[in-house]
Order: structure tokens, then sequence, then C-alpha cells
């Protein structure tokens, strides 16, 4: 192996158990799978819950709500993380996840519902971030791809399960239900937490003097939480709730830009800034971020408009449908777990890069598959974008984990899942504008998919040919979404092959029972 790349600072502490490992990695997986599986378990409920609450033209709100709040505050419990600690944070996002789905189960109304959801995501934004900082505390680089393979693996599962889950329940139980599960699941997970996690001491000041009083950018939470809002909301419900070029719009966007300025005048003179200069202003951090956001992008193309395409393009019902693009699910934490391999000999960012070629090849050959084709034609795809996924994101949120001090990595880790919550976020306001483009362009009418796809759905609703040209506008559009998803991986590559420095610059790690000059895994490229 060659020589590798190392830093002098110390990558530092390791947090512990007192009696393993074991009863914290079970409490970070039952996190993990409630964050995840919240974001889906709903969505096969929601005419139970529009039948019981009403509210329909203000439903998806449940979504969106929930996803505003989870990323607006993924930087904020970032650096309260490295400020305080991350068992703090991680306790109070658990109790604010568990008080969130108890109101929820006693909504009264639709708005009262999407309140709570919003609730729900106040601590959702904890667990998202917190629980991938202390899972890189808990091992060393070496060993960090095991527990990030059992985290993709619960989220891989929830994202299948929820959907099937979510119908269940609210068909043989009660939409409340959905919500009520989450308690013992999260009060098993805050008790595994409170009893067995023991985080490290933080360093006293070498000349002997007092600690320095904690200062917590308020201020700076508050913007970056105001502008986060305004920019998500704009990009959430433009060209939904209101057209994208409508007076809601542009007041959104002008709002999120002036927030934007003001974050930044605050941010610099902040003692202790919630999103700190340096995570932009070094390479690797800052390639990584755009990166993933980049990653976040081109994942609506398989997650948001596959479905579809295989309900309305090859006839087949939700459950297979679901099948379809469950196959990335199953292949992703695969491929995560024998990353480390990979990346072990030819570096972090050559092994990213790699993966995200192979992604890019998978998405450009989406758009030569037949019409109509057979089921199993886009399943393989996906099995092959998930396996190629799986070495693209790992590596790099190990990596770049690996380069910053126990003191940054909360922030380091939050910036990373932010940009890539960012990215979904434009990318399904950008992908659903060109699909529904193109659907006016080849049906000479506005519609979108969903509607489109209900229609084929309703038996006796079309003629034959009519259907027929229907499916096909269909598959041009989510053709040309694959096609966006392609460009999107390009400037993936492009972000790291242009700012990421060939070698990650990690840091020398120092673990309980080991030297503090331990070597670095990070191998020349």
């Amino acid at each position: 192996m060659a020589e590798p790349t190392t830093t002098t600072a110390s990558a530092t502490t390791t947090a512990t158990a007192p009696r393993g490992r074991g009863p914290v990695v079970a409490a970070l997986m039952l996190g993990m799978g409630l964050a995840a599986l919240d974001g889906t378990v709903v969505a096969t409920a929601v005419p139970q819950i529009v039948g019981d609450l009403g509210g329909l033209s203000v439903f998806s709100w449940l979504f969106s709500g929930y996803l505003l709040a989870v990323t607006v505050t993924l930087p904020v419990y970032g650096k309260l993380s490295d400020t305080f600690g991350r068992k703090p944070v991680l306790i109070t996002g658990i109790v604010l996840f568990l008080i969130g789905s108890l109101l929820c189960a006693a909504a009264w109304n639709m708005a009262s519902l999407i309140a709570f959801r919003i609730v729900q995501g106040l601590g959702g934004g904890a667990l998202q971030g917190t629980v991938q900082t202390i899972a890189a505390d808990l091992y060393p680089l070496k060993e960090r791809p095991r527990i990030q393979a059992r985290l993709s693996t619960v989220w891989a599962t929830s994202s299948v399960a929820g959907p099937a889950a979510g119908g269940l329940l609210a068909g043989y139980a009660d939409w409340r239900w959905i919500f009520l599960v989450n308690i013992p699941v999260g009060l098993l997970a805050l008790w595994l937490v409170a009893r067995h996690l023991v985080e490290p001491a933080r360093p006293k000041p070498a000349d002997g003097a007092e600690p320095r009083r904690t200062v917590v950018d308020w201020p700076g939470a508050l913007a970056v939480f105001a502008t986060g809002a305004l920019l998500l909301t704009a990009l959430v419900q433009g060209g939904v709730a209101w057209p994208w070029l409508s007076a809601p719009s542009l007041g959104l966007f002008a709002g999120a830009l002036v927030l934007g300025a003001v974050t930044v005048v605050i941010e610099r003179r902040a003692a202790e800034p919630i999103i700190p200069g340096w995570v932009w202003r070094r390479r690797t951090i800052a390639a990584v971020n755009l990166a993933l956001g980049a990653l976040g992008l081109l994942m609506v193309a398989p997650t948001v408009f596959l479905p579809t395409y295989a309900q309305a393009v090859l006839g087949l019902g939700p459950i297979a449908a679901g099948f379809v693009l469950s196959a990335m699910t199953l292949s992703w934490p695969v491929t995560a777990a024998f990353a480390n391999r990979v990346y072990s000999r030819i570096g972090f960012r050559l092994t990213a890069v790699l993966g995200m070629t192979s992604a890019l090849l998978v998405l450009l050959a989406f758009p030569l598959l037949p019409f109509p084709g057979e089921p199993w034609q886009p399943a393989l795809l996906m099995l092959l974008l998930g396996a190629s996924l799986g070495f693209f994101q790992l590596p790099l949120i190990v990596g770049v984990q690996a380069t910053v001090p126990y003191g940054e990595r909360g922030t380091t880790t939050a910036s990373v899942l932010f940009c890539r919550q960012v990215g979904q976020s434009v990318g399904a306001a950008l992908f659903g504008a060109i699909a529904n483009g193109v659907l006016a362009a080849r049906l000479g009418s506005a519609g979108d998919l969903d509607s489109l796809a209900r229609a084929l759905d309703t038996p006796g609703a079309l003629t034959a040919s009519a259907a027929d040209h229907l499916r096909r506008a269909v598959d041009a559009a989510v053709d040309y979404v694959h096609i966006g998803a392609a460009i999107a991986a390009a400037l993936s590559l492009l972000a790291l092959l242009t700012l990421a420095p060939r070698r990650f610059p990690v840091l020398k790690e120092a673990t309980e029972g080991a030297a503090a000059d331990k070597p670095a895994e990070e191998p020349a490229a």
C-alpha cells in the first residue's frame, strides 16, 4: 500500500460505552429507522388521513413541512453537537420526535397535523445528523464502513417497508397508529443512549486556565433557520401551490436572498458561527458538499419519478412499482459494506469517482430502454445504480469525517447532509418543471405526471389510442428527467475532480488503547 497522507492533528477521542458499542449501535439503528421510516410511512395513508381530517388542498405539507424542518435544523444541530456533545443533542432530538409523534396521533384537523409534523421534523434533524456523527465517533476509520453499512441497510429497509407499513396500519387499524408505533421504538432508543453512550471528556486548556465559556450563536441559528425555511418553501411549493413566476414564488426567493446575505454578515461576526467559514474554505469539505448536493439532486429521478413510470408506462400496481425501486435500496448497502476494501487501496476520491462514473452510465442508459419494456429492465438499472452509489456516498462521508477533529465532526457531517437535502429539494423542483414541460409539449396542454397516471389507472377513462399516447408522453418525460439526473452526476464528478485533493488530508487517530500517531488509511491514488 502506498504511503498514507496524514496531518499532525489528532482526529480525536472516541466515544465509548461501558458495556461495549453494541447497545449504542442498536440505539443508532433505531434512531435512523425512526427518521427514515417517517419519511415514507405517511404516504400510503394520505387517503385515510384526508378522509378523516379533510384538508385535501394542503395535505402535501405533511411531507414538505417535515422535510423543511429536518433540512434547516441540520446545521444548527451539527454545531450544537460539537459545542455541547452528541449525547444531549441526540436525546433532545429523540424526545422532540416522540412529542411530535404523540401530537400527530392526537391531531384534530389537517392544520394541527401539519404543525405537529414540523415538530417531528425538528427532532428528525437531530436524529439524522447526530446519528451519523456518533457512528464516526464510535469506530476508527478502518472499521467505520461496518456501522455505515448497517445504517444504510436500516435506511434501505425502512424505505421499502414504510409504504407497506403505512398502508397496513391505515387499512386495518387507524392512521393514528402510524405515529403511535414510534413511541416504544423511540423510548427504547432513548434508554439505550442515556444508559450506554459515554462521550470523551472535553480537553482542558494546557496552561491550567479556566475553560472558555461556551457561546452559542443563536442569532446565526435563527438566520440559518429562516433562510432555509424561505428557500425550501419556494422550491417545494413553486410550480405546485403557485406558478414559478408568481408573486409568492418571487417573494420567497427574494426573501431567501436577503436573509442569506444577513446570515453571512451575522456568521462572519459570530465568535462561534453555526456555519463556520472553514466549511467552504477547505477544499475537501467544499468538494464533498457540492458532490453530495448533486447526489441529492439526481436521486429525485429514481425515487420520485420511477414509481410513476412503473405504473403509468409498465402498467404495474403500486406494490410491484415499489419493488422496482427497491432494487436500488437492496444493492446500495451491499456495495457500501465493501467500499472500504476499495478506498483502502485507491483512496476516497478515486473510489467515489468510479462509483459516480458508473452511476452516470446507468442514468444515460435509462432513456435507451424500449417502450413499454419489461419490469426487469428498469429494476436491473436500479440495482446497478444502487451498487454504484454505494461506492460513491460512503467513501465521501467517511473520508470527510476523517479530515476533521472531534470538535468539528458534527458541523462537517451536518454540512454534507444539509447539502444533500437541499439538492433533493432543488431536484424535485427542477425535474418536476422538466417533466411538466415535456408533457405540455407532447400533449399540447398543461398536465402533470400524477394526474396522467391517475387517468391511465382509471378503467374506461381513455381509449386505447389515447392511453398509448399518454404513456409515450410519460415515458418521454421520465427519460428527460433521467438525462437531467445524468447531468447532475456529471456535475458531481466535476466537483470531485476539480476541487477535491487527490488524497484526502486524513488526521491521525487517537483511539482508546491506541497511540495518537496511528497511521491514517488514505493511500496515494
